[in-house]
């Protein structure tokens, strides 16, 4: 621990203190060791449960209480088996809900892994990503624009360096921030040479000593205040817990007609409540939650497959009902491969022809011409991106728009390494989405040179002088004119226009952008992604609207989507940023005129904020991509925020719902279907419970209420219950849809989960299972035993296993009826045939095992009787699926 606080001491100091060096860092060896030392850079959770406690509390249920009770009873009446025969029940049913919440949390877990930020540090004198659980103090760390802040650090190198401290804070302006040494006792908020875990880099760049990890952190300081705080319930829970509160008066409503109908026939109270107590717990479904987190998060695992990682539960709720996907163009519809494909210069534009070599054929007037030299110069140098070879294998690092750059350069016989060695960079004014352009200062010799490149639009207007057949000479503005209705034309193909400049001057201060020199404009070819067109396709069909937001020239947009079909050449649905009012100012005009748009391009950041406040105000669910740190308040706002994986920024991708690890667009229509599949399955295995737990309820009532002899009893009723609650409904969670799911329109997210017409049919569901379970006990009496009394037992097994098979089979209504049978998502399914081999085991085993027969009062039953049990179990399945068929019920 640092006794002295790390703000008032000279970093050269504070390094050697820590046993570090602010140039080549740790050693590997000592990292190592002080990892040992510290622990991981992690904020412990106290609210993290050990195996223990997540085990007895599944016995704090008060079903699990009323089977205790029930227990007790037994016990007090010497009734030795079934009181053993209970507990053991209660033991399974701990077990197997333990074993789901275990499952559910190791795939949130293995979730949180995926999504595991890196940190860039100096080890042993080379720059290197760590995961960020493995910084330690005494590392140096690297942080730039879009970087979240992993550890507390001391900073001793700065460049423009703003960071948004709000989370700590609470103030919600950037902090600019020094490398000077503080005095005395300073306030959190006013350290402004320290950095702090959890905050984020919003401008420049820095070089920093860690001096606190994990707990050690300021963040780590207040974690307590946040773990003390309950993870609230996602909307789905909240949705089962109403519908657990639904079916509980449902439940006692019919179990008190049960008890007292027993009694006024005169059967023993305590037999009586033992079967109430049973039918009881058997009837509320009380593992809803914990089965549809475990859906959840099995979904979420398979959607991990696929390329997309989604951090929270809710959104998965939310992504079934997504209506709106408000999408960046670059890298997401297009294929991010960018590639120089036109050079425009004041002599004339040239398209590039690109060899079978990787060489590129230019004509040798425009090669030798100082507008192209200094536009290949200022690519290279003008550019944070970089080429690294390492064991012949070529490693491009930055963004894909300055590495195309770079690749073209060298194309072109130029070493970038020689490069920017020779004219080393002293300055940087970084591109912003405000500004649009970018610029570096160089050393050359006494003098020094700008380059600068960005918006075509944006650069000229900085630019005072063309260079034009080797002279600088003024630039006009109808000059300027001229240009910008030439590289509209390129737009119109397709590229991407960058347009470059230069100065060569003696003053170091003031801005780099003033006074430039006009040199030329590359167009860049980025492909539409060739899967692109059937995705959008697939969006129509499912009511998703899609609209594409980029910062790129307007007609390169609408060259874009009309290619992927976004858009037909009917269709002027495009919007300039410089055209989007205030939102404040918007006429109900603008807001219908925003609403039919579907192109919005040199849009800011601010104005996706507000495309989103509308799109929500007129009840979309809105999904929105980006990756920039500007986009975050934007990808935080909308119902799902989805950040890029492979070129978004720490910041986007830690406030996004979910982060596309390939960056496409067609990811993202995966997502929702997904999503939509995940629901509809919850929906299934609720259905499937409800409609099951009922008919046991059903069963039992009607037995009371016409005294009949033959009812179940409590543990026959709770082994139903363990078979029918928990494999099939687990295999239904993970059926993998139907073809037809990307047709329907989205779900409204208001809606219940099972509404009144689904209600309607289980309770028909219910109905015709009791009565073909009542019917085969009537069919094997008269067909067989009309000549005998009523075999009380013979008929209690009849009943039994009807109703077990009939619930079994009852899996397979499940299924849509807008599909075939036998081509439906639940047949086709392997984990619901799984699922019934095991429970017919299960039942098997209990039929022929004399302990098991003994527990659950089970005879012999001959072959009729077993023809007219499974048969009345398929009669069930067949009158069902006609209902289904004829529309009479779901």
């Amino acid at each position: 621990m640092l006794v002295q606080p790390p703000y008032t001491k000279d970093t050269a100091v504070l390094a050697a203190e820590m046993h570090s060096e602010v140039q080549r860092g740790l050693s590997s060896e000592d990292a190592g060791k002080l990892l040992q030392q510290h622990g991981q850079n992690i904020i412990q959770s106290e609210n993290q449960r050990s195996l223990l406690t997540m085990l007895l509390q599944q016995f704090a249920s008060p079903m699990v209480l009323l089977l205790l009770f029930a227990a007790g009873l037994s016990f007090f009446f010497q009734e030795w088996l079934d009181g053993s025969a209970i507990l053991i029940v209660i033991v399974i049913n701990a077990l197997i809900g333990f074993y789901m919440e275990l499952q559910a949390n190791r795939s949130m877990n293995a979730l949180k892994h995926m999504v595991s930020l890196s940190a860039k540090v100096i080890r042993d004198g080379s720059l290197q990503e760590v995961p960020s659980e493995n910084v330690v103090p005494g590392d140096v760390l690297y942080i730039e624009a879009g970087d979240m802040i992993l550890a507390d650090a001391r900073i001793f190198n700065a460049t423009q360096l703003e960071v948004d401290e709000s989370a700590l804070t609470g103030e919600s302006l950037p902090v600019t921030k020094d490398v000077g040494v503080l005095a005395g006792e300073v306030p959190l908020a006013e350290r402004v040479n320290m950095l702090f875990k959890g905050t984020f880099v919003t401008k420049g760049n820095a070089y920093s000593l860690v001096t606190g990890t994990g707990m050690d952190t300021e963040l780590g300081k207040i974690a307590s205040l946040v773990q003390q705080a309950e993870q609230a319930a996602t909307p789905l829970e909240k949705k089962l817990e109403q519908l657990s509160k639904k079916l509980i008066w449902i439940t006692v409503g019919l179990v008190i007609v049960i008890f007292f109908a027993g009694l006024a026939q005169g059967a023993e109270w305590v037999k009586v409540l033992e079967v109430s107590i049973a039918l009881a717990v058997a009837a509320i479904p009380e593992g809803l939650p914990i089965v549809a987190t475990l859906a959840l998060a099995q979904g979420m695992l398979r959607m991990a497959k696929h390329k997309v990682i989604v951090k929270k539960l809710a959104a998965v709720e939310t992504l079934g009902g997504t209506n709106v996907i408000c999408t960046d163009k670059t890298g997401t519809l297009t294929q991010n491969i960018i590639s120089v494909n036109t050079i425009l210069i004041p002599t004339g534009k040239t398209e590039v022809e690109y060899r079978a070599d990787g060489t590129v054929a230019i004509p040798l007037e425009v090669r030798n011409s100082e507008n192209y030299q200094k536009i290949v110069e200022a690519a290279i140098l003008c550019n944070t991106a970089n080429l690294e070879v390492k064991n012949n294998v070529l490693r491009e690092v930055g963004d894909p728009l300055e590495v195309g750059l770079l690749k073209f350069s060298a194309t072109e016989g130029k070493d970038v390494h020689q490069v920017r060695e020779k004219l080393p960079k002293t300055r940087e004014e970084a591109f912003t989405s405000e500004t649009k352009i970018m610029a570096t200062l160089h050393e050359n010799g006494s003098t020094s040179i700008v380059f600068a490149k960005g918006a075509v639009e944006e650069l000229l207007q900085k630019c005072t002088q063309i260079l034009q057949e080797r002279e600088l000479q003024n630039f006009s503005d109808s000059q300027k004119a001229a240009w910008i209705a030439q590289t509209e034309l390129l737009a119109s193909e397709g590229l991407r226009l960058l347009a470059f400049a230069y100065k060569e001057t003696s003053s170091l201060q003031g801005s780099l952008t003033q006074n430039l020199v006009f040199t030329g404009v590359l167009g860049l070819l980025d492909p539409p992604r060739v899967e692109v067109s059937a995705a959008l396709d697939e969006c129509r069909s499912a009511g998703i609207k899609v609209i594409m937001i980029t910062g790129d020239h307007p007609a390169t947009a609408r060259n874009i989507a009309l290619k992927l079909g976004l858009m037909d050449d009917k269709e002027n649905a495009i919007m300039h940023g410089k055209d989007m009012k205030e939102y404040a100012d918007l006429t109900n005009q603008d807001k219908k005129r925003w609403l039919e748009t579907l192109v919005f391009a040199r849009v800011t950041p601010k104005q996706k904020i507000d495309l989103v406040t509308l799109l929500q105000e007129n009840k979309y669910i809105v999904g929105m991509t980006g990756d920039g740190v500007n986009d975050a308040p934007a990808i935080k706002k909308a119902d799902i925020g989805i950040a890029m994986g492979l070129r978004g920024t720490q910041v986007a991708q830690e406030v996004a719902d979910m982060v596309l690890k390939d960056d496409s667009f067609t990811s993202i229509v995966v997502a929702i279907k997904q999503g939509r599949i995940i629901f509809e399955n919850i929906k299934k295995f609720v259905a499937y419970l409800l409609s099951c737990n009922l008919s046991e309820l059903f069963v039992v009532a009607f037995s009371s209420i016409l005294n009949l002899h033959f009812a179940l009893v409590p543990l026959q009723i709770l082994f139903i219950n363990l078979i029918t609650d928990v494999l099939p409904a687990l295999a239904l969670g993970v059926t993998e849809g139907n073809d037809l799911i990307m047709k329907n329109k989205p779900r409204n997210p208001d809606t219940p989960i099972i509404d009144n017409q689904q209600w309607r049919a289980i309770f028909t569901y219910a109905a015709v299972i009791t009565l073909c379970v009542l019917g085969a006990v009537f069919a094997s009496h008269y067909l067989y035993h009309q000549t005998e009394l009523w075999n009380p037992q013979l008929c209690n097994n009849i009943l039994f296993f009807t109703l077990v098979f009939s619930q079994l089979w009852h899996v397979f209504n499940m299924s849509s009826a807008k599909v075939s049978f036998f081509k439906s998502e639940v047949v086709k399914n392997k984990y619901v045939w799984y699922a019934l081999a095991l429970c017919i085991v299960l039942v098997s085993t209990v039929y022929f095992a004399q302990p098991l027969r003994d527990i659950l009062s089970i005879y012999t039953m001959s072959t009729g009787d077993w023809m007219i049990s499974l048969g009345f179990s398929f009669m069930s399945l067949i009158i069902i699926q006609v209902l289904k068929r004829t529309r009479i019920v779901l």
